[in-house]
């Protein structure tokens, strides 16, 4: 019951000691700074982990996955240029990016390509399954550190803040409802959808909000 309350009623984002009062600071703490990259990182880390599991990627990724396919370019340049196309949404929504947008675009990109060579391959299918698992419960906790830091969220949580705020519907039906729609796009365009696809589509809301709850509770 109190993991279902925290699903359900998270609907914005908290603030802590370290949280920038402003999130178009330009002259942010180096404790938020830090929170923010180490978050961002994570965040990397973990779509890398779906992409390195070989059981399907996040629904941005099957995006970018299929932009590859049609382009020179690798997938942390596909998600790179993709984000910087994302942001064109945001004039509707009235959003303003930030430093925390900015270094969403770079650090996630970068992690992408540089982390996937290091991280294991499974050909067990169990395995494939926890890979998938924990690569969706890391990039909830790092969502909870760049949200919380309030340097201005990365284009695609900019997207899902900006329609939470006029839908005011919970985190976590936002978030996987603009997932579910984004996988859409990216199979027709032939990015590698499966399993780990619908776990991510799914699950990514109800991590998001557990790894704000969690980031809120113990980092204040």
């Amino acid at each position: 019951m109190k993991l279902f309350s925290i699903l359900t009623l998270i609907k914005n984002i908290p603030k802590t000691s370290w949280s920038s009062k402003k999130p178009l600071n330009t002259k942010p703490k180096i404790k938020t700074l830090i929170f923010l990259i180490f978050g961002l990182f994570l965040f990397g880390l973990g779509e890398t982990f779906l992409l390195a599991s070989g059981g399907g990627v996040s629904p941005w990724t099957v995006l970018a996955d299929g932009l590859s396919i049609h382009t020179s370019y690798s997938i942390g340049w596909c998600t790179f240029w993709m984000s910087l196309a994302v942001l064109l949404l945001w004039i509707p929504l009235k959003q303003k990016p930030g430093i925390g947008t900015i270094l969403n675009i770079i650090i996630i990109a970068v992690v992408l390509d540089v982390a996937l060579p290091y991280l294991p391959n499974p050909e067990n299918y169990g395995y494939k399954i926890l890979q998938i698992i924990i690569g969706v419960l890391i990039t909830g906790l790092g969502s909870g550190f760049y949200l919380i830091s309030n340097l201005g969220p990365g284009p695609r949580d900019g997207l899902m803040t900006g329609v939470q705020r006029i839908t005011g519907k919970p985190i976590a039906l936002v978030r996987s409802t603009i997932e579910i729609a984004v996988v859409f796009f990216g199979w027709t365009l032939g990015g590698a959808a499966g399993l780990g696809t619908i776990i991510f589509a799914l699950g990514i809301g109800p991590a998001v909000a557990l790894g704000i709850y969690f980031v809120n509770k113990t980092f204040k």
